[in-house]
């Protein structure tokens, strides 16, 4: 995703509505993300879905960080032993 362009990318919701078709190819073109603004504040933000993915796959990535630094801080972790055996008991024994 580009940065955003100021003068090109911030359109009130009336002038979006009228040119929805347009502003949905060059969003696809430019691949940067378009504010909507509705009574002059930010209302909406339109990403390519290309785009959202990426983000959403991100943001899921850091969560896991988050959620196994949190559990490594409290003790819930695994020895590498103790790993292979709930691995083994789950999947089976591994062939060499």
């Amino acid at each position: 995703m580009k940065p955003l362009q100021v003068s090109e990318d911030i359109l009130p919701i009336a002038e979006f509505k009228t040119r929805a078709s347009e502003v949905v190819r060059q969003l696809r073109e430019h691949r940067r993300p378009v504010i909507i603004t509705q009574g002059g504040k930010p209302a909406a933000v339109l990403l390519a879905p290309e785009d959202f993915d990426q983000l959403a796959s991100r943001a899921r990535f850091l969560t896991a960080i988050d959620e196994g630094l949190a559990d490594a801080e409290a003790g819930r972790v695994l020895s590498d032993e103790e790993l292979d055996e709930a691995l083994t008991e789950q999947l089976g024994k591994r062939k060499a």
